[in-house]
């Protein structure tokens, strides 16, 4: 693996971008968006509406270039003003050309519209360690390249030139790296996570070390010894920024890590066993048994298996 635990936890959960369509509004109108159990993302392109969260939160004012994505697991609204009865996408009509959808009389709002697929991620690494919404607004430090390549993708999604899909969906995943950029520098709003223990700058170097060099047998006194404190103050402040214990989180990252192997390669499981560190295979499976629920070859099995359909064009993710 790398110095960089952002890019190792994005490669490790597969996380894949989607942008396929969005909506023009105006005068007065709503639209409620169902999770789905994945990350939904929406940029708002021109103008600007109101986010509304199921089980009563205060609406949340978004304008040009703000981005917000939602953990799917709630469904929220998006509107002109509260109060307003939404629509259902199912209902909406949408162009087949651009994926587009109208709502309400005119176009003074354009949002685009997408996911991120985490259905590979089978030890919910990304998930876990994000809030339930993220809100980046246009004027923050990461706005500038989001409005860029929120440009970029709009002219691909409009444009239909050959290999639009292949460059929205590559749009879409450095839209999210920003995203979560942007999430380190606010990591007071995080949840405790891998995260929020990369946005903490005398945690990092620990985190660095474990994601470099996973199959190392670290002991807690080196992590504390590369962050420059005591083994007690390291061990607290680790556990209160990631939600795990030091050493909890380092077998918790071999295990993503081996799922991934599982995943996309054939290596024996005894090779994998000690790539993560373990010099015997039957100590391996036991813990991937026990962090994952199911034995690394039947795991590999599984996942082998036809992958999940995937829904095609929506109006909203």
């Amino acid at each position: 693996m790398s110095l960089d635990p952002l890019s190792d936890a994005l490669a490790v959960a597969d996380a894949r971008g989607v942008f396929s369509g969005g909506f023009t509004a105006g005068g007065p109108w709503a639209i409620r968006l169902r999770g789905r159990d994945r990350l939904k993302v929406n940029v708002v392109v021109r103008g600007g509406c109101l986010l509304v969260a199921e089980g009563g939160a205060e609406p949340v004012a978004l304008t040009e270039g703000d981005v917000v994505v939602s953990d799917g697991r709630r469904s929220y609204v998006l509107c002109s003003e509260p109060g307003l009865e939404p629509v259902d996408p199912a209902d909406v009509a949408v162009d087949p050309g651009t994926g587009m959808a109208a709502l309400g009389g005119g176009d003074e709002v354009v949002c685009v519209s997408g996911h991120i697929d985490l259905s590979r991620d089978s030890g919910d690494l990304l998930r876990r360690a994000l809030p339930g919404l993220i809100h980046v607004r246009g004027g923050a430090a990461e706005a500038p390249v989001l409005r860029w390549l929120t440009g970029q993708l709009t002219a691909e999604m409009a444009g239909g030139r050959a290999g639009s899909a292949f460059a929205c969906d590559h749009l879409a995943q450095l839209m999210f790296v920003q995203v979560l950029r942007a999430c380190l520098s606010e990591a007071d709003g995080l949840p405790a996570g891998w995260l929020r223990a990369l946005a903490d700058e005398r945690l990092a170097p620990a985190l660095r070390l474990m994601h470099a060099d996973p199959a190392h047998p670290w002991r807690l006194a080196e992590l504390a010894r590369a962050a420059a404190m005591s083994r007690t103050t390291f061990a607290v402040r680790f556990r209160a920024a990631a939600g795990v214990p030091p050493l909890a989180y380092l077998q918790n990252w071999r295990m993503s890590l081996a799922a991934r192997a599982l995943r996309q390669d054939s290596a024996p499981v005894a090779a994998l066993a000690r790539s993560v560190g373990y010099t015997s295979e039957s100590a391996f499976s036991n813990a991937f048994k026990r962090a994952l629920g199911v034995a690394p070859r039947r795991y590999r099995e599984a996942a082998k298996g036809p992958s999940p359909a995937q829904p095609g064009g929506e109006v909203t993710p």
